[in-house]
This record gives structure tokens, C-alpha cells and sequence, in this order.
């Protein structure tokens, strides 16, 4: 079974999605179609990363990424094939797949270069396409780009370590459906600066002095019930390995959430200080 897994920031309500799923069963009847989002911000390159990076290791190895978010074509992004931990990632080179694989290298980038082989109306879509059918079939890189060693390298909200290690600064990548805050600082990096000491996650209110390993242990007493802790702040590091700040079991449509009552919003910032 060959797998391609489709994220784009082309939502629902128009043709789009079906007419792309439309296109790869023409190239290749056989394929296993997979949505992971369409409802990736416009032109969002940073939430695209983040969906991929916490989704890709959950399909086998071999799956194809076709990622079509900025994707179109000019003279400062050209359309790249990453493969990287056996999976293969198709995208313009905008930075997504740079903050993706991090400091790990790649096992192969290709610059796609087939434009030409395509008829004269074909689109960027129409080129995604013919890549992720070629590849799923089995298909050679090679074939279809030339290999190059680095990508487009994304300068701004990396979450940094100051000099002195008195504090991580991060910012917020991702806001999902629970309206929980997610941030580029990842519990490696944590781990390795922290070195076991105390910390404070600053915040606009409280700050928040413990990460805890999931949700539910917000509820630290054996006297109260679970929904006696509702309501509360608490931080966590989250499946796909970053800090995370949500509000215990708060609806975001009736009570509001992490992002509108603690008023934390998209790139703002958020720094851990050691004590």
C-alpha cells in the first residue's frame, strides 16, 4: 500500500481538496489518500511544520508528504523533495521543511526540475502531484530533481537559550481545536538546559511552576474530584515533544481556553526562567 497524506491551507468549502484527490487517483488509482489538516492558517509556514512534525511518525515508513502551503513556485521558493527518517516530504522550499527536520540532516534533498516535462498549463498542484505519484510508486529522486544539500533555513521564532542559561525563550507555534497554547520549545531542549533546576514559566498572570506529565495530573489531591481542578492553568510537554499550556478541561466555545483567557495569541512570546 502506497500512502500520501495531504496537508494544505486550502480548508473545506471549495473545491480544492477533492480536485487534488482527484488528480492523484488519475496518476495513480492505487494510492492511499490521508488527510492530516486543510485547515492550516494561510500561508502559515510555521503551523504547517508543527502538524507535520507531530503526524508524520505515525504512518509507516515510505509514506509520501505532499505539503501544499506556500507552495507556489518563484524565484525565492522552489519546489523541493525531502527524504528525511524514511519518510519523504514534498513542499516549496518556504522553510517548512527546514524547521521540520531541525538540526537533524537530511538522508536526501532534491530540487525538483520536471516543469518542463509537464504540459504548458500544468500548475504547481499538477507538478506535486506527478512527484508524490512518482515516489509512492516507487520511484527514483533522481528522476525527478537534483540533489542538493541544504534548504531554506527560517531565522526568526527558534527558541533560544541565553548565554548564561538562566532561561529558555520561546514562542507560540500552534493553537489547536481546544484553543491549548503550543510552543517551539521542546522537552529536549528543556532537558538539556535545565539541568534539574527549579523554573517558572512566565506568564501575564500566575506564572506556572511545575510541567506536569500529562493533564489529569493537575489533580494533585486525593480530597477533591477531578472536576474540582477545572478551570485550572498547567503546562505540559505534549505528543509531539513541545510545551504546551492549556486550561484543565476548558471549553474554548462556552468558557474560553489558554489562548483567550491567559491572552496568549500566535509568535507571542514565552520564556522559562531557572531559579
Amino acid at each position: 500500500m502506497s500512502i500520501i497524506t495531504l496537508t494544505t491551507d486550502y480548508g473545506l468549502k471549495d473545491h480544492f481538496v477533492g480536485a487534488l484527490k482527484g488528480k492523484i487517483l488519475s496518476e495513480y488509482p492505487e494510492a492511499s489518500i490521508i488527510d492530516i489538516s486543510h485547515h492550516i492558517d494561510a500561508f502559515n509556514t510555521v503551523e504547517a511544520s508543527y502538524i507535520i512534525g507531530a503526524s508524520y511518525s505515525s504512518f509507516p515508513k515510505g509514506t509520501v508528504h505532499l505539503i501544499g502551503v506556500d507552495m507556489e513556485s518563484n524565484k525565492e521558493n522552489q519546489h523541493i523533495v525531502m527524504q528525511w527518517n524514511d519518510h519523504y516530504f514534498i513542499a516549496a522550499d518556504n522553510g517548512i521543511l527546514s524547521m521540520l527536520s531541525q538540526k537533524i540532516v537530511p538522508q536526501k534533498i532534491v530540487t525538483i526540475n520536471i516543469h518542463d516535462r509537464l504540459p504548458s498549463d500544468a500548475t504547481d498542484l499538477d507538478v506535486f502531484v506527478k512527484v508524490a505519484c512518482h515516489i509512492a510508486k516507487g520511484g527514483l529522486l533522481n528522476v525527478i530533481g537534483k540533489e542538493i544539500k541544504a534548504m531554506k533555513q527560517v531565522t526568526d521564532l527558534q527558541a533560544v537559550a541565553a548565554n548564561d542559561g538562566s532561561s529558555i525563550k520561546g514562542y507560540v507555534i500552534y493553537i489547536d481545536h481546544f484553543g491549548n497554547v503550543v510552543t517551539n520549545i521542546s522537552k529536549k531542549q528543556f532537558l538539556e538546559i535545565a539541568k534539574g533546576r527549579p523554573y517558572e514559566i512566565v506568564l501575564r498572570t500566575k506564572n506556572i511552576k511545575t510541567i506536569l506529565p500529562n493533564y489529569s495530573a493537575i489533580a494533585s489531591s486525593d480530597k477533591y474530584p477531578i472536576k474540582y481542578y477545572e478551570g485550572e492553568k498547567l503546562a505540559i510537554f505534549n505528543e509531539a515533544g513541545f510545551l504546551e499550556i492549556a486550561i484543565f478541561r476548558s471549553n474554548p466555545s462556552k468558557v474560553g481556553s489558554a489562548n483567550s483567557l491567559l491572552g496568549l495569541n500566535y509568535r507571542d512570546n514565552i520564556t522559562i526562567k531557572f531559579v
